[in-house]
């Protein structure tokens, strides 16, 4: 059976920058940009003003502690008990990557949620003292197929800046280590 459904297109992308300037993330200019619940410090971006079961969104919390690359088993032991609270929880496909001290927990699944099978992606980073989510849901399966080139593009564009990769590098922030200056500009 085919859609008659078209496929979604592009008007226009937008950049949405953390107003701590800890990442940036674009999506549809078209899409309707709304706050996160339950305290969260992020935003959430949908296709729908006013259905907001499909979806990206990306939140940060600050941890108690700063993340290391030998934190990575634990933490991905521990984002799995959290999957598996949800109701019928199938995870499709996950993936561990640990660069450094930056942690990052990708897991696609579905999930029953009040009778509709809801499918996610989520990215779980650990950057320095923050963790980073960013996810895309898809209110049905189907619908999660339907946007799912351009709430990839979400991911593609998701960036952390240079400053957070060098935070999280403890041999570089020790008291005493300094990093040397690179001299610039014409020589003398």
């Amino acid at each position: 059976m085919t859609s008659s459904r078209p496929t979604p297109k592009f008007v226009g992308i937008d950049t949405f920058r953390d107003h701590l300037g800890r990442f940036t993330v674009r999506y549809p200019s078209d899409w309707h940009l709304f706050d996160i619940d339950f305290g969260r410090d992020g935003k959430l971006f949908s296709p729908s003003a006013t259905n907001t079961h499909t979806y990206v969104a990306v939140w940060v919390d600050k941890l108690d502690f700063t993340a290391d690359g030998s934190d990575a088993p634990a933490l991905a032991k521990a984002f799995n008990q959290g999957l598996n609270q949800l109701s019928d929880c199938t995870i499709i496909e996950q993936d561990d990557v640990v660069i450094g001290n930056l942690i990052k927990l990708e897991r696609f699944y579905t999930f029953n949620d009040n009778g509709v099978i809801r499918k996610r992606k989520v990215w779980a980073m650990y950057v320095a003292q923050w963790l980073m989510v960013l996810t895309y849901q898809g209110e049905t399966v189907e619908e999660w197929e339907h946007w799912y080139a351009m709430a990839n593009q979400s991911f593609h564009h998701f960036v952390i800046p240079p400053e957070l990769f060098f935070a999280m590098d403890k041999d570089l922030m020790q008291k005493g280590n300094k990093p040397e200056k690179v001299k610039r500009g014409k020589k003398s």
